[in-house]
């Protein structure tokens, strides 16, 4: 079956469409792929600060005693590092970047429902941004980034401005997810079922829903401290009747979904990328969109499993430690189900799949420890050691990181018609590779050996850990800069670095695929028809009957 795609509009609906250079109307622009790209250029930046925060992090803990860091200056780096990655980074990167540029195309909307909200959100993220850098400026804040009290109410550092900072980031991503709900429901194409739906649109909409429904917690939570450290409001302090374990009920009653905020977006594009480069059905379609749904109800409701050793009726316990067993269930439904979405599949091995393959085992291997923690017995003996160091990172990190530079990779053709320079693109996922589980996979064992986490000194004993976790610091760290510059080069010096990408170099069948690369200002001048699926492709003998069904049709 042949498909009509809609017609490459030009060199100049290319620059208007945020192609081509910069200029200060890009700061009023209500368009959805500018604002993706101006989010792109904010959080990679300050991805960058995040990662060179971890790297003096891991720097001096390279030797026992202290080198460069004392305790305090440790404490400050390490608690603006945490509140970088997740505020600035791993929760808003994806839906962002990636739900702004992709998700009304996949929809056959041209553009969000709330065009000047969606800029609003843009402009909400900056100034959180200012305020969390802000706040280095006024001496810092070394609270951690969970900003735990009673400390963080009695601490003579400046925690006002990283509080107001996480309140407004908060403000971004409620608006970001009323945007993307909206437009699944009130944008998407006329012929295009729920059932018709990409499986990144499902991830975006549930991620969404949490991120709507969860993030006012947070920020009320945020709010009450300052009410108690400025005005002695008794709410979560001992000494005026207030109770502490409070804070943490209010804070992980958030903070646990958004760690799915986190990691949905990511098994979205997982999701996305495996059909494609196996041009094969998704196996499980309707599974794995339940899934997603599955994932943000029965996560939202396990938030106490981080408080198993702050003093819970032992019921409690064992209710939040059976959730926390059952909310793997739907994460390996998805595993199960790009598995078999690759079986007998026509696999192209290119960077975006090599990404989705170290999701699914580093994401793995998270998940394995997760469980580890969900056991009582076990919990008691790892919990703050740097044990849970090494699954945070490896579930997040390793999660929503990993397939931020496969989404990037995946999109970066459509977003800029620029193709990258494979050979270095391969060689920098190669030492990201590397580098991650040398980074993190001894804190796992020093963990089991006791070492504590957040600790700038540690006993000789655990020197050998630390040394090859600092080690592993500086392979990734290489890796990670060869991967921006491979995108950089191939927009700069683009006579020798890379080429021009075609409209399709995947051979996807979604919509978004359908369009110019990059797309015009207004990507379709007429509503798309849908008549298949987002993953039907004409491969013939693939022992499925379903995989031999045509690509989606569009008409414009």
């Amino acid at each position: 079956m042949t498909t009509q795609a809609l017609p490459d509009l030009g060199e100049v609906d290319y620059i208007r469409a945020g192609g081509g250079p910069w200029s200060w109307e890009w700061l009023k622009t209500t368009d959805h792929k500018r604002i993706a790209i101006m989010y792109l250029l904010m959080i990679v930046a300050f991805f960058f600060v995040a990662m060179t925060l971890g790297l003096l992090m891991r720097a001096e803990l390279l030797k026992p005693g202290t080198q460069f860091l004392d305790g305090a200056a440790y404490n400050r780096v390490l608690t603006l590092h945490g509140v970088i990655m997740i505020c600035l980074f791993i929760i808003p990167s994806i839906p962002a970047i990636f739900g702004n540029f992709a998700l009304p195309i996949m929809v056959g909307a041209n553009d969000v429902s709330f065009p000047r909200l969606n800029l609003a959100s843009w402009y909400f993220y900056v100034a959180g941004a200012v305020l969390a850098l802000w706040s280095v400026g006024a001496g810092g804040v070394d609270t951690g980034w969970t900003f735990y009290v009673p400390y963080s109410g009695n601490t003579d550092a400046n925690v006002v401005l990283p509080m107001l900072a996480a309140f407004l980031l908060g403000w971004s991503s409620i608006l970001t997810g009323l945007n993307m709900i909206t437009t699944v429901h009130r944008l998407r194409a006329p012929t295009m079922g729920w059932r018709q739906m990409p499986l990144f649109v499902w991830g975006i909409y549930a991620t969404s829903w949490i991120a709507v429904l969860a993030t006012p917690v947070v920020g009320i939570t945020l709010v009450l401290v300052l009410f108690e450290k400025f005005f002695g409001v008794g709410i979560f302090n001992a000494s005026m009747g207030g109770d502490p374990i409070l804070f943490q009920h209010m804070f992980w009653i958030y903070s646990h979904p958004a760690v799915y905020i986190m990691v949905l977006p990511a098994m979205a594009v997982v999701s996305e990328i495996v059909p494609v480069f196996s041009q094969k059905r998704i196996f499980g379609y309707r599974f794995i969109a339940v899934s997603s749904i599955a994932i943000a109800a029965i996560g939202s409701l396990v938030w106490a499993h981080h408080m198993f050793t702050s003093g819970m009726a032992d019921e409690g316990r064992i209710i939040f430690s059976f959730l926390t067993f059952f909310v793997s269930v739907p994460s390996a439904v998805k595993i199960f189900n790009w598995l078999a979405t690759m079986y007998k599949g026509s696999i192209r091995i290119e960077l975006p799949m090599l990404f989705a393959f170290a999701f699914m085992f580093l994401f793995s291997i998270g998940g394995f420890t997760g469980l580890q923690q969900a056991a009582l017995s076990v919990d008691i003996h790892i919990h703050d050691t740097s044990f849970i160091v090494a699954h945070f990172h490896y579930t997040m990190f390793g999660g929503t990181g990993t397939m931020f530079f496969g989404a990037l990779y995946y999109w970066w053709p459509k977003m800029f018609g620029r193709m990258y320079n494979k050979t270095l693109g391969m060689i920098g996922f190669v030492l990201f590779f590397v580098g991650f589980n040398t980074l993190y996979f001894p804190l796992f064992i020093a963990g089991l050996k006791g070492m504590p986490r957040r600790y700038q000194d540690y006993l000789a004993e655990y020197q050998g850990y630390h040394e090859l976790s600092t080690y592993g610091s500086w392979i990734i760290a290489t890796g990670l800069i060869l991967l921006v510059l491979n995108l950089i080069g191939c927009m700069r010096w683009a006579k020798w670095w890379g080429s021009d990408a075609e409209t399709n170099p995947w051979n996807a069948a979604s919509l978004d695929w359908r369009v110019p690369s990059p797309p015009p200002v207004h990507q379709f001048h007429e509503e798309p028809i849908i008549t298949d699926g987002p993953y039907d492709y004409d491969i013939p003998h693939l022992g499925d009957d379903d995989s031999k069904a045509a690509p989606a049709e569009v008409q414009a």
